[in-house]
């Protein structure tokens, strides 16, 4: 064969391999994470949902990792664009089986809010209520977080909010009528999700995140210790699948439903909204 003949198949099955989708690469990093857990994480009871106080998971962030030159590359899109390409990516996550959750979830959760927005919200997944309407943070957790978002100065409407995890993670798939069901997304759960996030924020490109809970936090900060640790500092967004097109800071605080069962935690959930909200010039509500 002559070196033409050779060069020119190596060029197509480079070009080929181009071409390939992340989704097996991310796969059995996923499968990696999963084998890395300890068993004291990996026993077949699940963790409580919001469990970012007791939170023992390590996401080895560096080998799910893609290479720089294998980073999809956005550009700051206009609001039009923003609203197409969330919509694209809404109907992909509402058909996705990659993971076991899209066998038992009644309905995906992609997110919802201002497609222009300077401040975005992540959790860690939709519970009972979620996959019951199709939206995140609809319900007791869901309304403290609204009332966060008030005592900022703002509305539901003017932020997004999204979950890590875009299907209701259950205790109990096989009974998903029952009440107290929710648990936290796993490491392989997290892993075939994760694309799907950062792609909502390399579209939406708001200038702060504020991530929801440990799970969130630590799936999002790389070389991530504790929540308590993380508190109280921005950090530079370095995402694992996409490049941003600009700088974005994350943030880390308590999530909402932690809120909920440990009320005295509210006034230091409230000294990192306030750090927010001095960076985007927020006066908070009028009383």
């Amino acid at each position: 064969m002559s070196n033409n003949s050779v060069s020119r198949l190596a060029s197509e099955l480079k070009n080929f391999l181009a071409a390939q989708d992340e989704d097996d690469l991310m796969i059995a990093a996923a499968s990696q994470a999963a084998a890395s857990v300890s068993p004291k994480t990996t026993e077949s009871t699940p963790a409580p949902v919001s469990g970012q106080d007791t939170l023992t998971i390590e996401f080895r962030r560096t080998q799910t990792a893609l290479s720089p030159q294998s980073q999809e590359d956005f550009s700051v899109m206009n609001k039009t664009q923003k609203q197409a390409a969330l919509k694209e990516l809404a109907q992909t996550i509402q058909t996705c089986t990659r993971c076991p959750l899209g066998a038992t979830r009644l309905n995906a959760v992609p997110g919802e809010g201002n497609v222009n927005t300077d401040l975005m919200f992540v959790g860690e997944g939709p519970g009972f209520d979620e996959d019951r309407q199709g939206r995140p943070f609809v319900g007791r957790a869901g309304q403290l977080l609204d009332k966060m978002i008030i005592a900022m100065g703002l509305t539901r409407e003017q932020v997004y909010i999204a979950n890590i995890a875009k299907c209701h993670p259950m205790v109990d798939p096989l009974h998903p009528e029952k009440h107290g069901n929710d648990r936290a997304p796993n490491a392989d759960e997290i892993a075939c999700c994760r694309k799907y996030l950062e792609q909502q924020i390399a579209i939406i490109c708001p200038k702060y995140i504020v991530a929801l809970g440990g799970v969130a936090a630590k799936a999002l900060i790389a070389d991530a210790k504790s929540l308590g640790a993380l508190r109280g500092k921005f950090y530079d967004l370095h995402l694992d699948n996409v490049k941003l097109p600009r700088p974005v800071q994350i943030l880390a605080t308590f999530h909402p439903a932690a809120l909920l069962r440990n009320p005295g935690w509210k006034k230091d959930a409230w000294i990192d909204l306030q750090m927010v909200m001095d960076q985007l010039g927020l006066k908070g509500a009028r009383k």
